[in-house]
């Protein structure tokens, strides 16, 4: 299957946190970072998700905020990937930056052109990227 989504992370189920309605999914990711995703009951037992299964954990790039000078600020959003800008394509509306994390994998963000410029994006400059945990679609392979 080919997805339009740019963000698509190998990983492995850490734990599943059951709840009334959703479940809180933890994600291993290569180089030991780590991605939650919030899914249905439902779709838990119909992915069959578990501790150790491999998954993926996909986030469309629109989903993403971009935080920069961020070590005091606390969020809501359970996701926050640490890295470096390596490349940024500028629009007139929208900006599109890419954000290479440790581990070597690679976080896109599609954010305004007026956010690009506020947060004084240049390539090699610390960012981070940002991302609910209701955002993050998980997959298996059939």
């Amino acid at each position: 299957m080919k997805i339009s989504a740019r963000n698509v992370f190998d990983g492995t189920v850490e734990a599943v946190k059951p709840g009334a309605v959703n479940s809180e999914v933890d994600i291993a990711l290569p180089g030991g970072l780590k991605i939650v995703a919030t899914v249905t009951n439902d779709s838990v037992a119909e992915l069959g998700l578990a501790a150790g299964k491999a998954v993926k954990a996909i986030v469309k790039a629109s989903s993403v905020l971009v935080l920069t000078d961020g070590a005091d600020v606390k969020l809501s959003a359970r996701n926050r990937l640490e890295g470096t800008v390596s490349a940024i394509v500028e629009g007139p509306v929208s900006s599109s930056v890419t954000i290479a994390l440790p581990s070597g994998d690679s976080v896109f963000a599609t954010i305004t052109h007026e956010g690009s410029i506020a947060l004084g994006l240049k390539v090699g400059s610390p960012a981070a990227a940002i991302f609910k945990a209701p955002s993050v679609i998980v997959g298996v392979g059939i």
